[in-house]
């Protein structure tokens, strides 16, 4: 459709629609419930730049377009002729515009759903048109600024012209995703992270077209018409980054969005989902939190709509080929917990779906590259079902190495060559740890320099420039500076490295007990909530669930009404509150509690469950360990309140991650590994300081491998690896600020 016959056929799109007068945000349902409904039509248009003439290469923008194509086709019904995908050359400014309104203008009806997806740079221009007004625009591929003599121009696709082509469409349904960011250029970033976001010149002009047709359609489209538009972060802080996998790069956002939205099953507000989509990124080590875009300066109100109108069926991934009369079968693992992807091993299992029941022949993994994975039948006499491209897996046993270490990326911003060769051989010495080139290969952090002039301080310490007086410390994939990492000014590279030891090990420890996270694919039925206490009745602060307790809550708003219901921010807790965690046993299995995880200066910290028999007639009895147990359909809180029991939160201001595991047999190893931790004993259970993190977290996961052992499951699998079945244990991670 071109532009001229587009505009002209606005007027009787507008009367279709019959637009009303509510407002942008007051009602608008978020994307999960859109996809999930059955409606007329689906319809999608997704872009991804990798390959700009002249900017940086980025390397996740077309991965962003594969794993929204896939999770749009296997999740949620879309059909591939349905999306249209323009990757590289056929992203132009005008070609994106012109797919827009042939692709989806043209086809949408009322009641249908529209997806829009950007992956590529942004930028903001201070336009002459707007006095001190800047713009946000995506750079499509041809987006180089045009320049002669007298002027700059951008040939940008403006955010602006995005939001009234929503407007346009004939449906209320449809969401904009932007994974992208417009500025904070002020800012130096760590090497090897690709931003999203691009330079402008400080002022510029855009070309005429898209003036002429920008104004064209403010004059033709609904302004209060209903949208979604999600951005990836929500400051000039937060810029948009690419994570780096083994074998593939990604959006940070769009692959925390598409795996969230793999294993989502329950009904939850938007700014909910988003809340958990930025808990992912922060998790993997970026603070970037995604935000609903405001249509000018309006404030946007609650989003009431749910994610969907009724449970739907979580799962890790989907069947995208059969070959050999069903005996290969071709994976494609979105849902998998970003963390667990990397290690994710052969032997491992799957049950595929048919008419939405479980078959009883698995799948067993046999090779994996990347997010694609090879599969073989597992035959079962008498029970053969061939399995069908299209249907859903869901995760019955893991496999991981044992082997596992923790992986540093050396900035080569902050730190010269012959640095950057001390330090890998200094790391080497560590071990397990070693080190990585940054940017290409996976880390879980950033060994660099912060200058004498930067102030340690965690909100602004991204800055990474070279310095002669310069100090070394530990920094996190996103560039923020690892409470009590910094060294002393002068200090030797190889005195830095040694020095950071014992915090390796930790990170290390944390790294290995985060592997368990399987809450969407446990076959166990827990709920857990974290609560903030006050003077009144306490908090939610974060609810987590298996997909087992669907069906089992008695207030589904109840579930919503946590503290960042009007947010899409992590979770935030002020240092003096005390907290706890409830637990709620909804199976039929009693279940054995641990707690692990690293509080906001990123020490170890465990639930020690301290024990005395107060009719002991020995006065001197000792305070032993002692199994927590929840049983079935019992609720129980942790700490217990008790004099002396609480857990109250402390500086500095950063974010603590906890580890929550329950499992059907008890933690023998892991309660042997807390007592050699010769920690006080006290009269009470304790949140307190763990002293020896990964041995604790070892015997965790051979606590969990001992839970799983059955002869048909672990005949094949290795003596290197760890074998675990998710109905013998659910892991659930919380990630607040601490403020």
């Amino acid at each position: 459709m071109k532009r001229r016959i587009f505009l002209q056929r606005i007027g009787s799109i507008l009367a279709v629609m019959g637009v009303t007068e509510s407002s942008w945000w007051s009602s608008a349902d978020c994307l999960q419930q859109a996809l999930a409904d059955t409606t007329p039509r689906k319809l999608a248009l997704l872009v991804g730049i990798n390959q700009y003439p002249q900017a940086p290469v980025l390397k996740g923008c077309l991965t962003d377009v594969e794993l929204q194509r896939e999770l749009l086709i296997h999740r949620f019904g879309f059909q591939p002729s349905d999306i249209l995908s323009l990757t590289n050359k056929q992203a132009t400014r005008e070609g994106i515009e012109n797919a827009f309104l042939e692709h989806l203008v043209k086809q949408a009806k009322p009641g249908d759903v529209v997806v829009f997806h950007f992956s590529g740079y942004g930028s903001r221009v201070r336009t002459k048109r707007l006095l001190g007004g800047m713009e946000n625009a995506l750079i499509p591929i041809d987006g180089n600024e045009v320049i002669d003599d007298s002027e700059t121009v951008a040939n940008y696709l403006l955010e602006d012209t995005l939001l009234l082509m929503l407007q346009s469409l004939a449906t209320e349904r449809a969401t904009a995703i932007l994974d992208s960011s417009y500025n904070d250029h002020s800012i130096s970033h760590p090497a090897g992270l690709r931003y999203r976001c691009w330079k402008a010149p400080l002022e510029g002009l855009f070309l005429a077209e898209e003036i002429e047709f920008q104004k064209q359609l403010t004059k033709k489209t609904a302004p209060d018409k209903l949208s979604v538009l999600l951005a990836s972060s929500s400051s000039s802080k937060d810029v948009a980054k690419e994570i780096v996998f083994s074998d593939f790069s990604a959006g940070l956002f769009t692959y925390a969005l598409t795996q969230y939205l793999w294993e989502t099953t329950a009904a939850k507000k938007i700014q909910i989902s988003l809340s958990r989509v930025g808990s992912s990124m922060l998790s993997l080590g970026s603070k970037q939190e995604p935000v609903l875009l405001k249509k000018n300066n309006q404030a946007p109100a609650l989003i009431a709509g749910n994610v969907v109108q009724k449970p739907i069926a979580g799962a890790e991934g989907t069947i995208t080929d059969v070959e050999d009369d069903g005996k290969t079968v071709h994976l494609w693992l979105g849902g998998i917990p970003p963390q667990v992807l990397e290690y994710y091993g052969v032997n491992s299992r799957f049950t595929f779906y048919s008419a939405q029941s479980p078959s009883t022949q698995p799948l067993v993994l046999r090779s994996r590259n990347g997010l694609k994975a090879k599969a073989t039948l597992k035959q079962i006499k008498n029970k053969q079902i061939t399995p069908k491209t299209g249907q859903l897996v869901r995760e019955r046993l893991r496999v991981l190495p044992k082997d596992i270490n923790l992986k540093i990326a050396l900035d080569d911003v902050s730190l010269e060559r012959i640095e950057r060769v001390d330090a890998t051989s200094a790391f080497a010495s560590i071990e397990r740890v070693s080190s990585v080139i940054a940017g290409e290969q996976p880390a879980d952090y950033l060994f660099g320099k912060l200058p004498e002039t930067e102030v340690p301080d965690t909100e602004v310490n991204n800055a990474m420039a070279m310095s002669s007086s310069s100090r070394y410390g530990l920094f996190t994939l996103g560039g923020e500076l690892i409470p009590d990492t910094l060294g002393e000014e002068g200090e030797a590279l190889k005195v830095a490295v040694y020095r950071l030891a014992p915090k390796l090990r930790t990170l290390l420890a944390a790294k290995l007990w985060k592997l368990t996270q399987n809450e969407a694919s446990s076959g166990l039925s827990v709920k857990v909530t974290l609560e903030v206490i006050n003077k009144k009745l306490p908090r939610t602060l974060i609810q987590r669930q298996t997909r087992r307790t669907l069906g089992m809550e008695t207030s589904s708003k109840k579930a919503d009404n946590v503290s960042s219901n009007s947010s899409t921010r992590v979770p935030t807790v002020s240092t003096g509150h005390k907290m706890r965690y409830r637990l709620e046993n909804t199976g039929d299995r009693p279940l054995y509690i641990m707690l692990l995880g690293l509080n906001n200066s990123k020490n170890p910290i465990a639930l020690y469950p301290w024990y005395k028999d107060e009719e002991s007639e020995e006065n001197s009895s000792e305070a032993e360990l002692q199994q927590v147990i929840i049983s079935p359909g019992e609720t129980l809180t942790i700490p217990k309140i008790t004099a002396g029991s609480d857990w109250v939160m402390s500086g500095p201001d950063f974010w603590c991650e906890t580890q929550m595991i329950l499992s059907t047999s008890p933690f023998t190893k892991t309660l042997s590994a807390l007592e050699e931790g010769k920690h006080s004993r006290a009269d009470t259970q304790r949140i307190s300081p763990l002293l020896n993190p990964l041995e604790v977290a070892s015997s965790l996961l051979q606590d969990l491998n001992q839970a799983s052992i059955t002869k048909d499951e672990t005949q094949n699998s290795s003596a290197d690896s760890w074998v675990w079945n998710v109905n013998h244990w659910v892991s659930f991670n919380f990630v607040f600020q601490v403020v």
